[in-house]
């Protein structure tokens, strides 16, 4: 079964989803509504951290921005996935964090300049640089794979704003997070959707003033504070947490980077020893023995 679809000019293809690991049951993470989004990303102190995987997690075998480690990740465990949409040359939005697809499959160029069914020739490689038999998914199809499975994070990669806009809009996913660069971007989302949260940065007592004199009410944020706790901005974080705002950390750039899976597991744990609400990681997988209880 085929579908297309034409938002402001943008081109959506949805194709038929086969699954590429033997049915399994999958630890979903759900929200059928924004009530439902709002409520999972709330600040409660009596429940465990969340672990969500950076672009998409990542194990042998399964590369990233891929359907495929998406399910794998939910076999294991509940996360939601951050995610990079990029467009091609002829205007399909893909999951691909490089402007390039040489470090990702066993195909170089930039991806503005593919088509998608010249994208299709290519297969993903894991982070181990091993081919796979996977394919470059479309945003589409990973919004549709994903509707009654998990929450999706999608991080612009120069996409321009107003495609987005509509693309969320016309598909009605009520299970999406945006993260934006500035208080602009955020507010033209939110002049625009009602039916999504935004991932914004606040990182201390000014860019809490920032959010706190905007427009945007508090039930629409999530906030990503950097790549660890900082005990110097624990106000910002009381605060947050008044307001019912989760609060997460990135440790890709850091504890990601340790070469033993033993050393990351040791730097996990001193960051969930600062108790962030959320940690985004490459590694979702080396979590499911860490205590997650704040």
């Amino acid at each position: 079964m085929k579908k297309k679809m034409t938002v402001s000019g943008l081109f959506i293809l949805i194709t038929g989803l086969t699954g590429n690991l033997a049915a399994q049951d999958l630890h979903k993470v759900t929200a059928y509504n924004l009530e439902q989004l709002q409520e999972y990303f709330s600040y409660d102190p009596d429940q465990p951290i969340i672990v969500s995987g950076h672009r998409g997690g990542m194990m042998p075998g399964f590369p990233e921005n891929s359907i495929e480690a998406f399910e794998k990740t939910l076999t294991l465990m509940p996360s939601f996935f951050e995610i990079d949409p990029q467009l091609t040359k002829d205007s399909v939005l893909v999951l691909m964090h490089d402007e390039t697809i040489d470090r990702t499959t066993n195909g170089s160029g930039p991806v503005s300049e593919y088509t998608y069914q010249e994208l299709r020739q290519f297969n993903l490689k894991d982070r181990n640089g091993k081919v796979t038999p996977y394919k470059i998914p479309t945003l589409a199809k990973a919004l549709e794979w994903g509707r009654d499975k998990t929450i999706f994070n999608l991080d612009n990669k120069g996409v321009p704003w107003e495609l987005y806009a509509d693309l969320i809009n016309n598909l009605g996913y009520t299970n999406l997070i945006l993260s934006v660069d500035t208080l602009e971007e955020a507010l033209f989302y939110y002049e625009r959707n009602d039916n999504v949260m935004f991932c914004v940065g606040i990182k201390n007592m000014e860019d809490y003033r920032t959010y706190e004199n905007s427009k945007i009410p508090w039930d629409r944020i999530m906030v990503y504070a950097g790549y660890t706790m900082d005990p110097e901005q624990n106000e910002v974080y009381s605060l947050l947490h008044e307001q019912g705002v989760s609060t997460m950390i990135a440790v890709a750039p850091t504890r990601d980077q340790e070469e033993s899976k033993q050393a990351k597991k040791e730097g996990y744990r001193k960051e969930i020893a600062k108790k962030p609400d959320i940690i985004e990681t490459d590694y979702p997988s080396l979590f499911l023995d860490l205590p997650l209880t704040k």
